[in-house]
């Protein structure tokens, strides 16, 4: 097995890279920016998606015979469709570099939940309603793999994760972990949100095995990426609190929180990049995210939601990291 990862200097990519180094599969990441781990630096290879002859260069050197298609351009705030180039370019610029490869068995082509807006289950595979431009991004990029790869000599997949969270991990779970850890977390009324959510170990273990699963079984077919059974957001910030032994968690009623929402609305207008809360993070925060998760994904998770929390909190602890000034 030869592995190519695009974006693996991002979140899951970086915990992708981690899965195949130390097993010790020959890997090579394909990124624009360096790697999050340093440790990752010598399988680094700087390379900018919307480049196609570049890509096309690295890849027909590398010659894999997997690619995990993680790099993104990520955010939701963009008005404009052009940024984001790496989800529509990106995307078609890979299937025409893999054009010939005569090693190439399979890609993974990530793209996201956010293809249908919070709380729409879409009735089919090809049943898309997002409501902003980085949702449309990736509608665009999974019409252009149906499109582009008919007749291809490798298998190919689509995967859309639900809220992956763990070490190396960004907005939003990361200040979640961090507000709590704190001490500066409340929960939303007396009833939490109950999603699909994954620990990123179990995530990368979830794509290797749509990497490897029999091609009749997974060829041309979307997975949602999701850890089962799923949990409910109150019970697992409660968890996250034991297990750094912080305060009780207080409970606020959801209006007051509606007005924090639009405070931090306010804030981010004015230049605060990340504010605790938005009225984006607020609905989120309050609509349940419960996906159908197929059994190839779904079977075995390596680790427990209480093993995921103990290992990201090590991680948040670790020289380097954040900081933490533990609340008790």
């Amino acid at each position: 097995m030869k592995v190519i990862v695009t974006g693996g200097s991002g979140f899951i990519g970086t915990n992708l890279m981690s899965f195949f180094i130390e097993r010790g599969v020959e890997v090579c990441n394909l990124d624009i920016a360096p790697p999050r781990n340093k440790e990752h630096n010598q399988y680094w290879e700087q390379v900018d998606i919307r480049e196609l002859e570049v890509l096309q260069e690295k890849i027909n050197k590398f010659s894999p015979t997997h690619i995990f298609h993680l790099a993104a351009r990520t955010g939701l705030e963009n008005k404009n469709i052009n940024i984001y180039a790496a989800n529509i370019q990106g995307v078609e610029n890979l299937i025409l570099a893999c054009k010939g490869l005569p090693n190439l068995q399979r890609i993974i082509f990530t793209s996201s939940m956010l293809v249908c807006k919070p709380g729409y289950l879409p009735k089919g595979d090809e049943d898309y309603k997002p409501n902003n431009l980085y949702g449309e991004s990736k509608v665009q990029g999974e019409k252009i793999v149906r499109q582009k790869t008919k007749g291809a000599s490798y298998s190919w997949v689509i995967v859309r994760p639900i809220g992956i969270w763990g070490p190396w991990f960004d907005t939003p779970y990361k200040e979640f972990f961090l507000a709590i850890l704190k001490g500066f977390y409340v929960h939303i009324g007396k009833q939490g949100a109950t999603l699909n959510l994954g620990f990123v170990g179990n995530t990368v273990n979830q794509l290797y095995r749509l990497a490897t699963a029999p091609s009749k079984k997974v060829n041309g077919k979307v997975f949602y990426l999701g850890d089962t059974p799923p949990l409910n957001l109150r019970n697992w910030a409660n968890l996250i609190s034991q297990t750094v032994r912080t305060r009780k968690i207080w409970t606020l009623p959801v209006w007051v929180l509606k007005i924090a929402g639009r405070v931090g609305d306010l804030t981010k207008k004015l230049g605060w990049k990340n504010p605790l809360l938005t009225s984006f993070r607020l609905r989120n925060m309050l609509t349940d995210f419960i996906y159908t998760i197929d059994p190839i994904v779904a079977e075995k998770p390596k680790y427990t939601l209480k093993e995921g929390v103990q290992i990201t909190v090590d991680w948040l602890r670790e020289p380097g990291m954040e900081k933490l000034k533990i609340i008790h």
